[in-house]
């Protein structure tokens, strides 16, 4: 059984590699289908495919297959999982705000 740490992790995964960021970009400007972001980024077809594996799998994009090819898109549930974990890590809580270790 997974725990939340390791779904979080996943997330930063898929954050974490400048071809996935790059992906993103391409994607914020609507759904792509994989031939034009093979193009786009020069990247061969089975690179483009790990990199959309780890970003499908963290939940932040999501494909339908249509044809013989897959369209990517950013889910709007993937993106709105990932700025609440943002938010829930940087949350400093109110009673240990300021404190220092030797207080």
């Amino acid at each position: 059984m997974e725990n939340r740490y390791d779904a979080q992790a996943r997330i930063f995964k898929a954050l974490c590699d400048p071809r996935r960021l790059q992906i993103l970009e391409l994607l914020r400007g609507g759904e792509k289908c994989a031939c034009i972001l093979t193009d786009a980024l020069g990247m061969p077809q089975s690179s483009l495919s790990y990199h959309l594996k780890i970003l499908c799998d963290s939940g932040i994009v999501a494909g339908r297959e249509e044809g013989k090819w897959t369209h990517y898109r950013i889910s709007a549930q993937g993106s709105a999982q990932v700025i609440a974990l943002l938010r829930e890590l940087t949350l400093v809580s109110g009673e240990d705000a300021g404190k220092s270790c030797c207080e």
